[in-house]
């Protein structure tokens, strides 16, 4: 923190007696806007919620993928045949691994589900149950971003997009504002299984632009943008802790 942060902060702490003002500053514009920017192409992680033949959420996954590749992006699908239900199984799965190292390569993801009996299906559940909130000292999911798409057989619905948002946020994801709902999904798309121009598509396409342009700006940031005053709090509780023991 510089001296003027500083003294900025120290002006306002004194109405502050809860706070410990040697660990709250300011928003750096320095560190939020940093010239040095990664220049490999923005990695994806595509996940889909169902096993069917001609899956429809399946296929407006690949369909995504497809408009991220075409954007500069790099994108990986995970195949979610095969994966054990949460606890029935244990890390060392060979599915279980294959995700865990999907979620650490990837910057963003792209979340695509069908709706079910009016929610999520239990595979797309799954596969985010089995993604970890923390790894040892690294947070897989923290500040990566995401977007969320549904299918429906029926008319539109935006239960399963609603879900995966919560979910998202409790993974602490920067879910993106736009969002895709397909309603009556077996008539969009043609017989080798791809989209149909319409509005539908149209919106797959806002919503990946929009993915894109999210993880741009801020992957380069994202350990800054989620860095918590109470977090730094804890660690230096802890650190001086530590110290104390071994003065002793």
């Amino acid at each position: 923190m510089s001296s003027i942060q500083r003294a900025i902060v120290s002006k306002h702490v004194a109405d502050l007696p809860n706070i410990d003002p040697s660990l709250l500053e300011q928003p750096s514009i320095e560190a939020l806007f940093s010239p040095n920017r990664a220049t490999h192409a923005p990695r994806f992680l595509v996940l889909y919620g169902s096993l069917r033949a001609r899956s429809y959420s399946r296929l407006v996954a690949e369909e995504s993928a497809r408009l991220l590749q075409a954007l500069g992006g790099e994108t990986r699908m995970f195949n979610p045949s095969g994966l054990p239900l949460v606890d029935d199984a244990s890390d060392d799965h060979p599915k279980v691994r294959e995700l865990h190292e999907l979620v650490q390569w990837s910057e963003g993801m792209v979340w695509s589900s069908p709706e079910r009996h009016g929610a999520m299906t239990g595979l797309m559940k799954t596969q985010i149950d089995w993604i970890p909130l923390s790894m040892g000292a690294v947070r897989p999911t923290q500040g990566k971003t995401l977007a969320v798409m549904q299918v429906s057989g029926g008319s539109q619905s935006f239960n399963a997009v609603n879900q995966m948002r919560v979910l998202g946020r409790w993974m602490r994801m920067l879910t993106i504002p736009n969002q895709s709902s397909v309603a009556k999904a077996y008539q969009e798309f043609d017989d080798s299984g791809r989209m149909k121009p319409s509005p539908y598509y149209d919106r797959v396409v806002d919503v990946v632009e929009e993915l894109m342009k999210f993880t741009l700006l801020t992957r380069d940031v994202a350990p800054y943008l989620v860095d918590r005053y109470s977090e730094r709090k804890e660690s230096a509780a802890a650190l001086s802790s530590r110290m104390q023991q071994g003065a002793l």
